[in-house]
């Protein structure tokens, strides 16, 4: 009700050309959360401002077919993706396409994008594979660490979920669950 008072206040001098001020944007606490992933060590470090909070081993994408560095920002993720190979690609010509938790579903759990359509952060079956250029270009984890990983962007993104919807979500893995994030999440890859 008060915004409608200053509003009807204020109109006079909007007619008149007068601007109202705008207030500033809080700062907003996601911002503190900063993914690292770096291809040289072969980790995915996730710090909060400047502590690091955790690190996991990964796979990166192979000479033919590297992650590409750079400054992203994650946007989404999808808990239980379905995986469809590319089409275009030589090397899936020989996979079929895979439901939301088959087992035989490279993503696993959860992708995370950071450069979309074609680049995440997904779980692997090939965990002994880890700390080694494994992949097509994404960035590849145990799917325990990659769940820990999503948790951890969706609540700093601005997407906190209760305990019960990431028990429903791991247990009942047949529908894809996407989730945007509010506040992008920053990623960096480097070399």
């Amino acid at each position: 009700m008060r915004l409608k008072y200053v509003m009807l206040a204020a109109a006079p001098a909007l007619l008149l050309g007068a601007t109202i001020p705008r207030m500033a944007p809080k700062a907003d606490p996601a911002n503190k959360l900063h993914l690292i992933a770096d291809l040289s060590d072969k980790r995915l470090k996730m710090f909060e401002a400047d502590t690091l909070v955790w690190q996991y081993p990964i796979s990166d994408g192979t000479a033919g077919y590297p992650t590409p560095p750079g400054e992203y920002k994650i946007r989404k993720l999808i808990w239980n993706p379905r995986w469809t190979p590319p089409p275009n690609s030589e090397w899936a010509k020989k996979y079929k396409p895979q439901a939301p938790g088959a087992p035989a579903n490279p993503m696993k759990v959860v992708k995370i994008f950071f450069r979309e359509p074609d680049y995440y952060i997904h779980g692997t079956a090939e965990t002994g594979r880890l700390g080694n250029a494994a992949s097509h270009g994404c960035l590849r984890m145990d799917p325990e660490h990659v769940a820990e990983v999503a948790r951890f962007v969706m609540e700093h993104g601005g997407q906190p979920r209760a305990e019960n919807w990431f028990w429903r979500v791991l247990h009942f893995r047949n529908e894809e669950k996407p989730v945007y994030l509010r506040s992008p999440v920053r990623l960096t890859v480097k070399r």
